[in-house]
């Protein structure tokens, strides 16, 4: 069994037939003038973090920015931040950077209550495993409980509720401005 893998790459139809036609006159197969392209372009002997990659326009990671605003503006915005569970600077970038990647933040604290959640699901699945194994072992003469499973049931509908609940709060909230935490 071989070690190789590939590479993949979408260009337009007309850059592939002048792509091809440069491998046909060199001889070479396409594969062969993207593999022999590709060992020229990448230096072997150095790793790739060795590699030294100038971007277009260096940018510090993070940059400070300086917004004025009203004071009625100022109290809503540390309302609503303070909803939220964060300093009105971060809830900003938040705004600023949801509406530049039409992305939807999830905030720390909302993002663990999600895990969580998540933790929880993953540890009654778990149980409901062993119970599984144990019946289908004959280990448990007679099977779960129907009560037991009928509550184990319930406590996995209103969990998969809460998440939803939580999702839909969080999404809401950032186009209406107000962090509302699911019960």
């Amino acid at each position: 069994m071989t070690s190789n893998t590939h590479l993949q790459t979408w260009v337009s139809r007309e850059f592939k037939e002048h792509f091809a036609r440069v491998a046909k006159a060199q001889g070479l197969s396409e594969s062969a003038l993207l593999r022999r392209l590709l060992k020229n372009m990448v230096v072997p002997a150095r790793e790739p973090d060795d590699l030294e990659i100038t971007p277009v326009e260096e940018l510090p990671s993070t940059r400070r920015v300086s917004v004025r605003l009203r004071a009625d503006d100022l109290l809503l915005l540390r309302e609503r931040a303070k909803g939220r569970g964060l300093p009105a600077s971060t809830y900003i970038s938040y705004l600023v950077r949801s509406h530049l990647t039409a992305q939807t933040p999830l905030p720390t604290q909302e993002l663990a209550v999600l895990k969580r959640l998540v933790a929880e699901l993953g540890a009654i699945g778990r149980n409901i495993n062993q119970i599984a194994r144990a019946v289908n072992q004959q280990q448990w003469s007679s099977g779960p409980d129907p009560a037991v499973l009928s509550e184990v049931f319930r406590v996995l509908t209103a969990t998969r509720a809460q998440i939803k609940a939580l999702i839909n709060a969080n999404l809401a909230s950032w186009d209406s401005g107000n962090a509302t935490t699911p019960d």
